[in-house]
């Protein structure tokens, strides 16, 4: 589905802020609040807004630890053999095959060092696992929850 401009400036608002009242929205874009409802109601109805979720500091919970490890896996693996390892590991926050020698790229949050070590140790005993290489993340320097929003072009 392609967004018009109205579409874009609606997501954009609820990208920035997803408890915003239709009516606000409304303001920003120059509809009234049923006319915004029912762009809304449309983008998720196609699939361009696929849900809503609260943003939370890992840190408030207790997962102060993150990494990025690089999976290297044998030979025909496929991406979905790849996602049925890591998926059931509640500290694997995001997955992704990865161009490079590595056939995957996964992002891991855990309590403390420890708490990733055995995490690693689980992730690397996968059948399909070979080997790992890990980074653990210092301090986060840029974080876009928003980087996603229409029309944001360089």
């Amino acid at each position: 589905m392609s967004l018009d401009d109205i579409d874009a400036r609606i997501v954009t608002a609820l990208i920035k802020d997803g408890r915003a009242s239709y009516a606000v929205i409304g303001s920003e874009v120059g509809l009234s609040a049923p006319a915004v409802k029912r762009r809304v109601d449309r983008l998720r109805a196609s699939g361009a807004i696929t849900g809503f979720s609260a943003r939370v500091d890992p840190a408030a919970v207790g997962w102060t630890t993150e990494a990025y490890v690089e999976l290297f896996c044998g030979g025909r693996t496929s991406p979905e053999e790849i996602a049925v390892a890591v998926r059931k590991y509640p500290e694997v926050v995001d997955a992704c095959t990865v161009t490079g020698e590595a056939d995957a790229l996964v992002h891991i949050r855990a309590a403390d060092v420890k708490h990733f070590e055995r995490v690693m140790e689980r992730i690397g005993a996968e059948p399909c696992v070979l080997r790992t290489r890990s980074v653990i993340v210092l301090s986060r320097l840029i974080e876009r929850a928003d980087s996603i929003a229409p029309n944001h072009r360089v």
